[in-house]
């Protein structure tokens, strides 16, 4: 395994890596202020206040408030366009490591304070690989062999962890019935979903089929001699990208493709794009220490993953230090057969009744209007939307942030209106606010046919009773 046949692959790897954390840092400036800003929905000062800063290192310890999160935001996003623009990686492997080490530092900040909005694998995913770029070094360097072998580790436990949870989790992936439902019942269904739905039932049987091979095979293929290791990056770019079709999860799908990217011969990309390589340089002694002392602290770092994927009682998407650093990932180990939504109401009138017109809240990306067309949202991330998602299936006592969003509802908060698609009380706040249940199901061919529209819905009960700023944040 020669270190030059992976220049092209790490001068591809490390700038889609970086349009991913320009994705991230984008969310966080949009989104961090409004849900956990200082008059955010879970205030970070709350929290701090709580957590001491050894259990969830941040900068934000030292000044939490929206000013800071701002700057960070737009700090990222400054250092996320030099990666893609390649000034950062064209100066020498020091500047490079300074660049991705801040990034992890300023993302690290947003993930450590951002509570349960963001509590989502993917965001230690993505600081894993943030980490391990470190030690890739710039671009006149040959590529480190050990740092490649860092990241294929890591997608190693982002798919075959998915794969085991699977097995041990719902009966529908082992009877290959997973897909009968999960296109309808995913926490954010896009344009195609519907389509993918309705397809017919043998794709769904071969497409639970084709996951198991993807994740549960394929991912042993990743520390193999080429041309196998480069196969099976193939492969799991093929998966990712149906995944990524099929519905919005996020960058998930995204991130795990950049991830399978150090699989690839760059000889291979080197026919897809023909960019001249320059004269390299060996590492640093510098360097190879770090190296070598990165690579150590990933063995030592890797023995609770190890556990955790060969017992039987694996648990998904754990961090098991402050840092992310290699952890333990999974996703879908349960399929839900039918969909709940909660759906935000309000209204102007003073006592409402059972005549009572109520005007329903919009939200960007998950279902509402049965006549909207489901949205294409990732990459991005709705963070807001992904938690009304997993509000349905319980209850709002078990969501202390939903009181408190309904609250800024009834003040007329624009930072917390602009997470929303539509304000349907433009004049000025409402006077009352609630939520009720409804259960979702895609249309048929033939109701879409009839009527344009991509879902119909049922009435389940009241979610949240009607609340009036009269009575204060309930």
């Amino acid at each position: 395994m020669d270190g030059a046949n992976y220049w092209l692959t790490r001068f591809v790897f490390q700038r889609a890596l970086g349009l991913v954390y320009l994705i991230a840092f984008l969310c966080a400036l949009h989104q961090f202020r409004p849900l956990v800003g200082e008059r955010g929905l879970l205030p970070v000062a709350d929290y701090i206040a709580r957590v001491p800063f050894r259990v969830r290192p941040s900068l934000f310890y030292l000044v939490p408030k929206d000013c800071a999160f701002a700057w960070a935001a737009w700090i990222g996003i400054a250092l996320s366009c030099l990666v893609i623009s390649g000034l950062a990686l064209r100066f020498g492997s020091s500047l490079a490591a300074l660049v991705w080490a801040l990034i992890w530092v300023l993302y690290l900040s947003f993930v450590n304070t951002g509570q349960i909005f963001y509590g989502f694998g993917w965001e230690s995913i993505l600081l894993e690989a943030a980490f391990f770029a470190m030690f890739l070094g710039g671009d006149s360097v040959t590529p480190p062999l050990p740092a490649i072998w860092m990241l294929r580790w890591l997608e190693f436990r982002v798919m075959f962890g998915a794969g085991l949870i699977k097995l041990r989790g719902d009966p529908c992936w082992r009877d290959l019935t997973c897909l009968n439902y999960h296109y309808e019942t995913q926490p954010m269904p896009n344009p195609l979903s519907w389509y993918f739905h309705w397809a017919p039932a043998w794709t769904h049987t071969a497409g639970v089929a084709f996951n198991h091979f993807a994740e549960l095979i394929v991912p042993f293929g990743y520390f193999l001699p080429q041309p196998v290791a480069s196969i099976a990056g193939v492969i799991t770019i093929v998966f990712q990208s149906l995944i990524m079709a099929s519905g919005n999860l996020s960058w998930l799908n995204f991130l795990t493709i950049v991830l399978a990217l150090p699989l690839i011969d760059g000889r291979w990309l080197g026919r897809l794009l023909p960019i001249h390589i320059p004269e390299l340089t060996a590492l640093h002694p510098v360097h190879k220490s770090l190296l070598v002392s990165a690579a150590l602290l990933v063995v030592l770092l890797s023995i609770q993953p190890i556990r955790n994927m060969l017992s039987p009682r694996q648990i998904m998407n754990t961090s098991f230090n402050a840092y992310h650093l290699v952890g333990t990932y999974g996703a879908f180990g349960s399929i839900t057969r039918m969909r709940y939504e909660v759906v935000v109401e309000g209204t102007g009138e003073a006592a409402p009744n059972a005549s009572t017109k109520w005007r329903e809240y919009e939200f960007k990306g998950k279902p509402g209007d049965v006549a909207r067309m489901p949205a294409q949202i990732a990459p991005y991330h709705l963070r807001l939307d992904w938690l009304m998602w997993f509000a349905a299936m319980g209850t709002y006592d078990d969501h202390p942030w939903f009181p408190r969003f309904v609250a800024k509802l009834l003040e007329g908060d624009a930072a917390t209106l602009a997470l929303l698609r539509t304000n349907p009380f433009p004049e000025g706040p409402p006077r009352w606010v609630r939520a009720e249940l409804y259960q979702y199901d895609f249309t048929t061919p033939d109701e879409h046919r009839r009527t344009g529209h991509w879902w119909r819905r049922e009435p389940v009960g009241i979610w949240f009773p009607p609340a009036t700023s009269r009575q204060g944040s309930q």
